[in-house]
């Protein structure tokens, strides 16, 4: 695909209804878990961009994967160095950047120009209208991270970009990145949504409660995850309903992000 075309597919948010998708385990509060292989996402590989898509995304489509309550994207994605996504506008979105190795290099017409490491988190508000350009700032190596869009709870308001050094990243647990109106700490979002970073350095248990309706997505970024009966490995997702109590099993070296949704 041309990068113009690909630009302007991924300028609109197009949304869908979601259909009905297996069920593959009850927890033991009766969360309904569903896991999200890997392998089964949309893929691209664009050159200077390899991608993989969780939700239906640019040219991939699947009328089963249109998201999952308010979060719209996951895209994972590898760019080569000194190369990115040039200039392109987004219009009433929350657009998060977690970055998994390299650098990112964001440019926007609101003025700001900042490089995006590993242990940082970065968000805008897309609002009225914001345009940007994300590009790997090495020339060495690539640049590995996680975009991911979420649907915002009030539109038309202005465009607010932030980023910041996630508080505590180095240490084991469930970190909020994230959260509606920073709430719970982590960056402000525009959105019904809480986002959690889970690092396990050993084969660990650990609980956690929604502040909502249970709504929730793991993404696997390393490691393994098990709700209930349900295994979850580096790069599936977890689509978790009616969970409002949910008992984790981390295996070592595991590093996940936690969605918890409305």
């Amino acid at each position: 695909m041309k990068r113009r075309d690909f630009i302007r597919n991924i300028s609109l948010s197009a949304l869908g209804a979601l259909l009905p998708l297996k069920v593959f385990a009850f927890d033991n509060n009766k969360a309904r878990v569903t896991l999200r292989p890997s392998g089964e996402r949309g893929f691209a590989d664009h050159g200077w961009l390899k991608t993989k898509h969780s939700f239906s995304f640019a040219n991939y489509r699947d009328p089963k994967h249109m998201g999952f309550k308010n979060l719209r994207v996951i895209n994972q994605d590898i760019v080569v160095p000194l190369e990115g996504f040039p200039t392109h506008p987004h219009t009433d979105m929350e657009i998060v950047t977690y970055v998994l190795s390299g650098e990112v290099k964001h440019k926007d017409t609101l003025g700001n120009s900042t490089i995006i490491k590993r242990g940082e988190i970065q968000k805008m508000t897309a609002g009225t209208g914001i345009q940007h350009s994300e590009y790997n700032s090495s020339s060495l190596q690539d640049v590995h991270f996680l975009q991911i869009w979420i649907e915002p709870s009030l539109e038309g308001i202005q465009p607010i970009y932030e980023q910041k050094a996630i508080d505590g990243f180095g240490k084991e647990g469930l970190i909020c990145v994230a959260s509606e109106a920073a709430r719970k700490g982590g960056l402000y979002l525009n959105a019904k949504a809480d986002i959690f970073r889970g690092k396990f350095s050993e084969k660990t248990s650990a609980t956690y409660r929604s502040s909502r309706e249970g709504s929730v997505w793991i993404q696997v970024i390393s490691g393994s995850v098990t709700v209930g009966k349900v295994l979850a490995q580096s790069g599936d997702g977890l689509r978790i309903e009616k969970g409002s109590k949910l008992h984790l099993q981390a295996g070592a070296g595991t590093e996940f992000l936690l969605f918890d949704l409305a």
